[in-house]
């Protein structure tokens, strides 16, 4: 049985990342960039305005205390200037605007004497008046073919507004993997059904969709496979055409967990089952590979809690290095408990928390968890705490490694 980095470690291994793509870029944000960018022209493309007011040439003023100087124009953002600066003269000018030839400052308008009813002139005086103050000059944030963005970089909003600014229309991805999802069961009713006597309703359905979307992936939801191998075949036939199929249950040792036969009877080459961590014992991996595509199967313990935190870990994991990601692995970070917990038996466990920010530091307050099956705790939750076998108990303030579900 394999050690969860074992496990990890294995999964990336065999993952390989999905082909390139192209994206509009009002549709890339959470694509992954696919190539390195170059930047293609300077940023400030002009010498640029930072303020409403009047440019002027800072060198006439060296000498004298106060100046009447005539306005030549009014430069507003978009346009052109077309008089030059020089003694006497100055131009009002816009935030964003191009400055005009010979002028090497801005002075705010709130700065100077001017009249609306007597726009073409203004009298500034020399102690407001300040070589390059208040002008952007082209190419001091970006020159022309320097770096601009890297391969692997996960595109949030800012990514996007720099794309945008630099013209990038059709952005340069990586494919965003296809995850379908099949839950395995005859005890499983739908959301909308009734209890019975000795069903459930399919809760790990529509779980698996939700972590599928928020991890940035396009879930492909196939309904429940029931406890027969006509049926589960079929749907495993009809998963198996996604880059990724996740199954929940049939992966223990039970009479009726057909999922590793089935799987292998499609073709799927198991690459290991079972890990040495709780929950989630029971998973499994393996791949399908035919001449023109690949799929990477995920077997996922039937308990609700178990399926989540498989997924949090390896699936996750799996899509992230799919998507081109240049982190693939979970992400965690020390996080100060703040009850103390004992942790049973010989399997790290994975274990339930409210996490939250308090003095620059993380805490981690784990749930009132009863176990795999008790999905009811994890509403309560908002990520996991690593806990190790140990012979004493957690103790308030004690750090462990706690990985946020919400983190990209």
């Amino acid at each position: 049985m394999l050690t969860v980095e074992d496990a990890l470690a294995t999964i990336l291994n065999h993952v390989v990342t999905g082909a390139a793509t192209v994206t509009p870029l009002a549709e890339s944000r959470h694509h992954v960039l696919a190539d390195d960018l170059t930047t293609p022209h300077d940023s400030p493309p002009f010498d640029k305005s930072m303020m409403d007011g009047f440019a002027v040439a800072s060198g006439e003023f060296d000498t004298a205390g106060k100046q009447t100087l005539k306005v030549m124009e009014t430069i507003t953002a978009g346009t052109i200037p077309t008089a030059l600066i020089g003694p006497q003269a100055a131009s009002r000018i816009m935030t964003g605007a191009i400055v005009p030839q010979g002028a090497n400052c801005v002075v705010p308008i709130e700065r100077v004497e001017f009249d609306e009813a007597a726009s073409h002139h203004v009298t500034i005086t020399d102690e407001v008046v300040n070589p390059e103050a208040n002008i952007l000059r082209q190419g001091v944030l970006a020159k022309t073919g320097q770096p601009l963005m890297k391969s692997g970089t996960l595109l949030a909003p800012q990514h996007v507004a720099v794309l945008a600014e630099f013209g990038v229309a059709q952005v340069p991805t990586v494919q965003q993997p296809t995850v379908a999802v099949l839950a395995t069961g005859d005890e499983l009713l739908s959301v909308d059904q009734p209890l019975m006597p000795g069903r459930i309703r399919n809760s790990n359905e529509p779980m698996l969709v939700s972590q599928v979307q928020r991890a940035n992936a396009k879930a492909v939801p196939l309904g429940v496979a029931r406890d027969n191998r006509e049926d589960l075949r079929s749907h495993i036939t009809e998963g198996l055409r996604s880059d990724f199929l996740l199954l929940s249950g049939g992966v223990s040792a039970g009479t009726l967990d057909l999922v590793p036969s089935e799987l292998k009877a499609a073709g799927v080459a198991e690459i290991f089952h079972g890990v040495q961590m709780k929950p989630g014992k029971p998973l499994w991996f393996g791949r399908l590979k035919a001449t023109e595509h690949t799929c990477w199967v995920f077997g996922l313990p039937g308990n609700p809690v178990s399926s989540m935190v498989c997924f949090e870990l390896f699936v996750r994991t799996a899509l992230r290095k799919f998507a081109g990601s240049n982190s693939p692995m979970p992400q965690s970070r020390p996080a100060r408990l703040t009850e103390s917990i004992t942790v049973k038996g010989p399997r790290p466990i994975y274990f339930p928390c409210k996490l939250s920010a308090a003095d620059a530091e993380m805490q981690a307050t784990p749930v009132a968890w009863g176990g795999s099956a008790d999905l009811r705790s994890t509403a309560d939750a908002n990520g996991m705490c690593l806990l190790l076998p140990r012979a004493n108990a957690y103790a308030p303030g004690d750090t462990v490694a706690a990985i946020d579900w919400s983190a990209m």
